[in-house]
């Protein structure tokens, strides 16, 4: 079997370095490093993502600016709160939990805050910057999963990476970060042809496409190194990842488990996103 990627113990360490980042800010500014959460609505899983944000920041100490809006809140009540916010000294990031109510234009919302304080890196400027390899704040779970390549040595230089999935969220920046990084990067998707061939040549494979045990062990390269940033259900409720991992990780050199990969890097990626931007203030 490959080695096991330990998001679970990677983040851990990085929270303990985030403590004591967010306890020097306080010493020299006199105050806390602020993050503003926004939540719309009574969406199951937003509500816990919140929870697990807000839980987050507490542990290293991080003060949390929690906001639950009923679901019929107007575009204006969500964006004069977002102008608040942004004008606050003591609020270093802002984030709107999506997806919002339908009713919400969610790309309008977004733009209302500032790249500075853009702590999830989804504003086009902070995204643009990505893009142009410049220093930005950049999406938490494609940070993450660089984080776990460096962490474990792996270097993405002159190798064959395979993203699967072109969400705005993870497929794209994580393609980006790859291509600055030197991989040879190959985007898939829905409309790919010769998908499985594609895989089978990936040195690095980023699967991120939310289907449950999708990519088998004969879509993996023997020695490749495998990241599973999906979070599935499988055919029995058991919580899974894109990846079929139990035949999958006798192939892989460097695998990730789901739950314990990527899944606890994406929070503590937002916190490090934060604290980034209070000492950038």
């Amino acid at each position: 079997m490959g080695v096991l990627i330990d998001g679970k113990a990677l983040a851990a360490q990085l929270r303990g370095e985030i403590r004591e980042q967010a306890e020097n800010f306080r010493k020299q500014r006199g105050k806390d490093i602020g993050l503003a959460v926004i939540l719309v609505g009574e969406d199951p899983a937003s509500k816990v993502y919140v929870r697990n944000k807000i839980k987050a920041c507490e542990e290293v100490g991080v003060k949390s600016f929690s906001y639950h809006l009923p679901a019929e809140t107007t575009e204006q009540q969500l964006v004069s709160l977002i102008d608040e916010l942004v004008a606050s000294d003591n609020v270093h990031g802002i984030l709107v939990q999506l997806p919002l109510p339908k009713h919400l234009n969610e790309r309008a919302v977004l733009a209302h805050i500032p790249p500075a304080k853009d702590v999830d890196g989804f504003c086009a400027e902070n995204v643009g910057n990505l893009a142009m390899n410049r220093t930005t704040i950049v999406a938490c779970t494609p940070f993450g999963v660089m984080k776990m390549l460096e962490k474990y040595g792996i270097d993405p230089k002159g190798k064959n990476a395979v993203v699967l999935g072109r969400s705005n969220i993870v497929g794209k920046p994580m393609a980006m970060l790859l291509l600055n990084a030197d991989a040879t990067v190959t985007v898939c998707h829905s409309k790919t042809k010769n998908l499985k061939e594609i895989c089978a040549a990936a040195d690095i494979l980023v699967v991120a496409i939310g289907r449950a045990k999708f990519v088998t062990a004969d879509m993996v390269k023997e020695g490749a190194v495998v990241i599973d940033v999906g979070m599935d259900r499988d055919e029995n409720g058991k919580l899974c990842g894109d990846v079929d991992f139990e035949h999958v990780k006798d192939k892989a050199s460097y695998i990730t488990p789901v739950p314990g990969g990527v899944g606890p890097m994406t929070i503590t990626m937002l916190l490090y996103n934060t604290v980034i931007a209070a000492t950038r203030s």
